[in-house]
């Protein structure tokens, strides 16, 4: 039986882009509007957080140990030993103040995939990139409104994105040792989803579960698209990206708004917490890691 608790009496105002950390057996995450980055041990509860200079759109655990940042027009690098953020890397050519970085996932070869959208309009001005430990940067998707669901299946194979504003999730043959993208195939189409899609992760079998944000509900589809399965969540919970982690990648930790500070605003004692979903009967993958060595 599925069982949606909460992770702990914390709340943030734009949470973001959760991780779990097998190293340190730790979900770690971003206030992306509070501008912070959270770590809390899932069996002791301590928590730990950091303070960044700007608003943080995604993040990237590293080999090194390190944890990538994507800012508002560029990324950084937060030590959480000792609580340093050094800038690192190309700045992203964007509009100031109308443009920023946003979701963002560690390909099977360890390069990291981006998107960017706009702030408070509807203009197809993002675009995704991919970003390698060298600090090259590549476009490979352009004309986005709001870059979302940035995933990868299980081989590595095939590459998700989504477009919030065109309420599609796409899928793109992805050859992971040379980093190339094929062209755009519609997956999961505007009728399956419902409203827009935020934030998403695929589960050992290959399946995609995205946080469908509007609805306050996690929607869970095979490879070929096909919806499997649903969870509601609290209303005006605005969940906005799932991960899997805990004891064998078994419990599924999504997180979620409580002042956007543009589309979403909720008074629900619940928005803004980091909630856990138990007893899916679905084991998730870990992560890659971003190749900063």
């Amino acid at each position: 039986m599925t069982r949606i608790s909460v992770l702990s009496p914390h709340r943030d105002l734009l949470g973001e882009c959760p991780l779990w950390d097998v190293r340190t057996e730790s979900l770690v995450w971003i206030d992306g509007r509070g501008q912070r980055v959270h770590r809390q041990h899932l069996a002791t509860g301590a928590r730990a957080s950091w303070q960044a200079s700007a608003h943080i759109g995604s993040i990237a655990l590293c080999e090194s140990g390190r944890v990538l940042l994507a800012l508002e027009d560029g990324f950084a690098f937060l030590d959480p030993a000792s609580g340093g953020i050094t800038p690192w890397g190309p700045t992203v050519t964007h509009r100031a103040g109308q443009m920023r970085l946003n979701d963002g996932r560690v390909d099977r070869q360890g390069r990291f995939v981006v998107g960017s959208m706009t702030v408070g309009r509807r203009e197809p001005l993002g675009a995704f990139y991919q970003l390698d430990g060298r600090g090259r940067l590549l476009e490979i998707e352009r004309d986005i409104h709001i870059a979302n669901a940035t995933c990868f299946s299980p081989d590595g194979r095939w590459l998700y994105l989504a477009d919030s504003v065109a309420q599609q999730i796409w899928r793109y043959a992805y050859d992971s040792e040379a980093g190339t993208v094929g062209p755009r195939e519609i997956l999961v189409d505007k009728d399956a989803l419902g409203k827009p899609p935020d934030g998403a992760t695929v589960d050992a079998e290959g399946c995609l579960w995205v946080a469908v944000i509007r609805d306050g509900r996690l929607a869970r589809f095979d490879a070929s698209g096909r919806s499997l399965q649903s969870i509601p969540f609290e209303p005006e919970s605005y969940i906005t990206c799932p991960c899997f982690g805990g004891p064998e990648f078994g419990t599924l930790f999504v997180t979620s708004i409580s002042d956007s500070g543009h589309l979403f605003r909720s008074t629900n004692p619940q928005a803004g917490a980091v909630f856990r979903v138990d007893g899916t009967g679905v084991r998730g993958l870990e992560e890659p890691r971003f190749k900063d060595l």
